[in-house]
């Protein structure tokens, strides 16, 4: 598997903590605002046999679980894809979500990375072949000039739930859309998975938002993957963090 560029790793990591990853859907600095430690829902971390980290940045609150945990910088892991995804509709080197990208042929870790597809499916399944592919087309000198332009890593990063990142509408509106993954009783679900296989234990990522009535609720959870069938406990466990939160 092709390596990401040492400053490429080295850029997504600065200010990653997972109370800044929270607040990126809102684009406000955390530090103005009130915080909570809930160290009764570390249960459910317990409960789920891992250990982990969740922050949820709401009206002008940031909520932590595991606070000591969530002030540790760590690799976004496929999250990227979210910025990498605006990246790309930025540079041209993809017309849009749904033009094919050809994966490059080579047998990959999963047999669902095998073939050729869209930047919508490629981000559902997290197929890394196609955001490589990707990101041989923008090129090194591009993502220097996105990530400073984004200002990815940095606490105050522009939200992409309202718009307002310092790129097009149309490319915030199409990452937007590719995330979206439930709506119900007025309330609509954006979300990416990450997993970082090179690690040990391994890390599993879950960083959305939820919208409702015009309200943002951010979010962003890790935990530590010993086994690969912790990779669903990503989403259970953050949805069930969100629902003793109330926000969903």
């Amino acid at each position: 598997m092709t390596r990401a560029p040492t400053f490429l790793t080295r850029r997504a990591t600065l200010g990653l903590s997972l109370g800044a990853i929270a607040t990126m859907a809102c684009g406000r600095d955390p530090s103005a605002a009130g915080a909570t430690g809930r160290a009764d829902l570390e249960a459910v971390f317990f409960e789920n046999g891992v250990a982990g980290t969740f922050a949820l940045y709401d009206v002008d609150h940031l909520t932590l679980i595991n606070a000591e945990r969530a002030q540790t910088r760590l690799v976004p892991a496929s999250t990227f894809k979210i910025a990498n995804t605006i990246i790309a509709l930025e540079t041209g080197v993809v017309k849009d979500e749904n033009e094919i990208i050809p994966y490059g042929g080579r047998p990959q870790p999963f047999k669902t990375w095998e073939k050729d597809m869209s930047m919508r499916e490629a981000i559902a399944l997290s197929a890394v072949p196609i955001y490589q592919e990707l990101a041989r087309r923008i090129g090194l000198e591009r993502y220097r000039e996105w990530l400073a332009r984004l200002d990815f890593g940095n606490r105050q990063t522009g939200t992409i739930a309202q718009q307002k990142l310092d790129a097009s509408i149309r490319s915030q509106s199409i990452a937007r859309d590719i995330i979206r993954l439930e709506s119900r009783d007025g309330k609509v679900l954006y979300g990416k998975t990450g997993w970082r296989f090179s690690s040990t234990p391994n890390l599993g990522w879950w960083t959305g938002w939820v919208e409702q009535n015009g309200r943002i609720s951010a979010f962003s959870l890790n935990i530590d993957m010993p086994a690969a069938t912790d990779a669903p406990k990503r989403v259970a466990i953050g949805k069930a963090m969100l629902a003793k939160l109330g926000v969903l």
